[in-house]
């Protein structure tokens, strides 16, 4: 331990209380020590200190920041030196505002469309999202403060987030779901990593000691600190002994004593306490020492605002552009028509929401730019409300433009943390209005502002399509300089665009509803399904169209890598995005037709040719086996595919690679659905064949008394009238707001109220509320309704008292 003799001049009381929160945000402070207390910021694509009362939902304004491009536009870049040039810019601000600790950025793999939060996630490949992460920790760290790799892990639903129990088996798991973390955290030196809310294979993910002892700390060698997702601790023992060091937001002393108790019973061993304390200290004492010295308090906000911008400019993706009618000729009349065009949708919403220093406008930037613009209509209603007298204006002024620039996509109220979205389509107003502008005028350039997939049977009627995802505050300029051809698109889609949302492999599998979450289609998230079963989709993943075009050649494979030349064959510079996807041959272990074990991006003068090199690292040839319990290669001949897409490989060859001769893990004929990749409807009887054990039951039990892990939403099987009424006050209150249009209102409901288990009161109230309290209000929604209210009473006599005390 680095800090034994320091940790031995503290009392078991100290010890226990660094621990858990000071505050909403802050770590607990003993000056007696020493030790000062340390502040966690949210932050995946911009700092968000609040100035004044905390909150977890964005709900309370923060102190101005960049509001960078999301985590889902900034995988488009495929660049980890954008990524870590991103993280050196949010190290700068976040220690211009004294934050200590940077929550992000968050890496968990994009299983559905639907999920709620995947506006903040990279991508639906671990091999991509882990390489840029880890260049965004390089960055952040490069400042002398930490990173917060999240949430760790199989985090991939909104819905009963805190209490959902995902069932995965341990292949899948490993090679899906935690190899981001493996990157991020071996290559990004992260110190810090935020567990998950959710359980997995029956056990709290910060409980959990196979992920957090058996493979974080023993296999990874991690030595950081944990922290809980905030509310997320369950049993604060338990989480200590698997090494979770910080629990947040404060609980006002409670959990303290019960890291206390335990000591004192033996449950637990001081030199475990001791050991997380060693590795808190480390975090407070590193990440303090920048703040020892002078540092700046203020930040180049238009230099800032001009990263955000490039940032943009290289992740904005180009999906169409029928009859090169991008970029724009000069002089043509356009017509700029949408909502978002006028008020940009930028960045998602709920806890990494940015209060931007600057902002700039889609339709502000139009005026002053040399583009014709012949005028502005909104043409639909931002959050769905249908209006014919919009279309009519909208229509009437398309009629006189030589193009239409069309701006479309997902409002802030549809995708936001806590909830995930209902379907994969944009607003039927906004299809409803470019079917009437089709009719007037055939020349759209729709632009798509949205943070995860959409389905798009309405592509016919546009003639380009620029995808911008979720820009930041300098997106709208960005855009402007890829439309007038300034700028060369170069982004490339991140995840698969399917042609419907019926069509995704996990589509019968999500959300789960009640206990649990059955990941039955394995490893074949994304590419993986759509390419092995030969689903046609929309768009594939690694897409992107440029105004140039590129030519591959010469490939050459050795057992270091792979090198080839790419040639721009175009008139105008641009950058290439060529990816490596391997695909092994045997058939012996299932597996998907390829996967991604590295890309490049170039940059390519018009008529310029450069030779390009792709190395293999340890993640090329590896597959997880579950019989050895460790990382396998399997003898085969391996195909090495070179492409501008998962879809358009340009470039093939073949490497025989030796194996480590390890057992077949699988009986093939149990798996015959997995063998075929069709993944897309699994039998419970495979699953539990692929699991090795029988699946949980996934529902409630309805006749047992309600518990801490328990929801507000299961109130409504209580066995107490107050309860069940305040569920239906609590359904009827969601109901009424969206019905009158106060959908933000609405989701703040679900978000921190429904989906809330019953601890969650305790855990996220900072003590007003504690455990004694809340085993009162359950005795009420029992139906023991007076004896629940005394002791509710009693109780809470008892932590004034208590408090007043102090």
């Amino acid at each position: 331990m680095k800090y034994k003799e320091l940790i031995k001049k503290m009392t078991l009381e100290e010890k226990a209380s660094l621990m858990s929160g000071k505050d909403f945000w802050q770590t607990q402070d003993l000056p007696q020590h020493g030790i000062n207390s340390i502040f966690l910021a949210d932050g995946p694509h911009g700092i968000r200190k609040q100035a004044e009362a905390a909150d977890h939902l964005g709900l309370n304004e923060s102190i101005p920041a960049t509001c960078f491009p999301t985590a889902a536009t900034v995988a488009n870049s495929w660049s980890v030196e954008l990524a870590e040039k991103i993280g050196d810019y949010l190290g700068i601000e976040a220690v211009a505002q004294k934050v200590n600790v940077l929550l992000g950025p968050g890496i968990n793999m994009k299983r559905n469309p639907l999920a709620g939060r995947n506006f903040e996630y990279f991508s639906e490949d671990p091999y991509l999202a882990g390489k840029l992460a880890a260049g965004m920790i390089r960055g952040i760290q490069s400042h002398g403060i930490s990173a917060c790799v999240k949430h760790y892990a199989v985090n991939n639903q909104e819905e009963r987030r805190m209490v959902i129990d995902t069932i995965v088996d341990e292949r899948t798991l490993r090679e899906i779901y935690l190899t981001a973390f493996e990157i991020a955290i071996k290559e990004g030196q992260t110190k810090a990593v935020m567990s998950a809310y959710n359980m997995l294979n029956g056990v709290h993910t910060n409980e959990n000691m196979h992920i957090m002892q058996d493979i974080l700390r023993k296999e990874w060698g991690y030595d950081g600190v944990v922290v809980t997702d905030w509310g997320g601790s369950n049993d604060r023992v338990a989480g200590l002994l698997a090494g979770n060091e910080l629990e947040m937001p404060t609980t006002a002393g409670e959990t303290n004593q019960e890291i206390i108790q335990a000591i004192r019973s033996g449950k637990l061993q001081e030199e475990v306490l001791d050991e997380c304390v060693d590795r808190m200290l480390d975090l407070i004492f590193t990440t303090e020492e920048v703040y020892a010295k002078p540092y700046k308090q203020q930040f180049d906000v238009d230099e800032h605002h001009r990263a955000a911008q490039k940032a943009a400019e290289e992740s904005i993706v180009l999906l169409k552009n029928e009859g090169n009618i991008l970029p724009l000729k000069q002089g043509v009349k356009v017509a700029v028509i949408g909502d978002f065009a006028n008020e940009a949708r930028y960045q998602g919403a709920g806890s990494s929401i940015v209060n931007p220093t600057k902002l700039d406008q889609p339709w502000n930037g139009l005026k002053e730019s040399g583009f014709v613009t012949i005028g502005y209509e909104p043409g639909f209603e931002r959050y769905g409300k249908k209006s014919r007298k919009r279309i009519e204006k909208a229509c009437a002024l398309a009629k006189n433009a030589d193009v239409v620039l069309l701006y479309i996509g997902l409002d802030e109220a549809t995708e936001a943390e806590g909830l995930d979205r209902h379907d994969m389509r944009i607003p039927q107003n906004q299809i409803d209005l470019l079917d009437a502008l089709y009719q007037v005028n055939p020349n759209i350039v729709a632009i798509l502002s949205c943070g995860a997939a959409v389905e798009m049977p309405w592509i016919g009627k546009v003639k380009g399509l620029l995808h911008g995802y979720l820009s930041g505050q300098a997106g709208a300029k960005a855009m402007l300089r890829i439309l007038s051809g300034e700028v060369n698109p170069s982004g490339k889609l991140a995840e698969t665009y399917p042609l419907q949302y019926e069509d995704t492999p996990s589509y019968r599998y999500f959300p789960g509803k009640e206990v649990s979450v059955e990941y039955r289609e394995g490893p074949f998230i994304g590419y993986r399904y759509f390419d092995t079963a030969n689903v046609e989709v929309r768009f594939p993943f690694g897409f992107g169209l440029s105004y140039t075009t590129f030519e591959y050649s010469d490939l050459q494979v050795d057992r270091d890598g792979v090198t080839f030349s790419i040639t721009n064959t175009g008139s105008m510079a641009g950058m290439e995005v060529a990816q490596l996807y391997v695909g092994c041959e045997s058939g012996l272990i299932f597996r998907p037709d390829k996967e991604l074990k590295g890309f490049v991006k170039v940059h390519l003068n018009a008529g310029e040719t450069k030779r390009v090199t792709i190395a293999f690292d340890d993640k090329t040839f590896r597959y997880f086996n579950v019989k050895t319990d460790r990382w396998e290669i399997e003898e085969a001949d391996y195909k090495m595919m070179i492409g501008a897409s998962s879809a358009d490989i340009r470039l093939q060859d073949r490497l025989f690679v030796e194996g480590t001769e390890a057992p077949i893990p699988y009986e093939k004929e149990k798996l015959p659905t997995y063998y075929s990749g069709k993944t897309n409807d699994v039998s419970v009887e495979e699953f539990e064949a692929l699991i090795g054990r029988k699946v949980p039951v996934s529902k409630w039990d309805r006749t047992r008394p309600l518990g801490y892990n328990d929801t507000i939403a299961q109130c409504q099987y209580a066995k107490g009238g107050l309860a069940r009424f305040a569920f239906w006050l609590i359904s009827f209150s969601y109901w009424f707001l969206r019905k009158i249009g106060k959908r933000s209102t609405a989701n703040i409901i679900m978000m921190s109220i429904y989906h809330m288990p019953f601890r969650g009161i305790s855990r996220m109230t900072g003590g007003v509320i504690n455990m004694p309290m809340l085993d009162g209000i359950l005795m009420i929604a029992n139906g023991q309704l007076l004896k629940g209210a005394g002791h509710l009473l009693r109780e809470r006599k008892k932590l004034v008292k208590g408090a007043k005390g102090l």
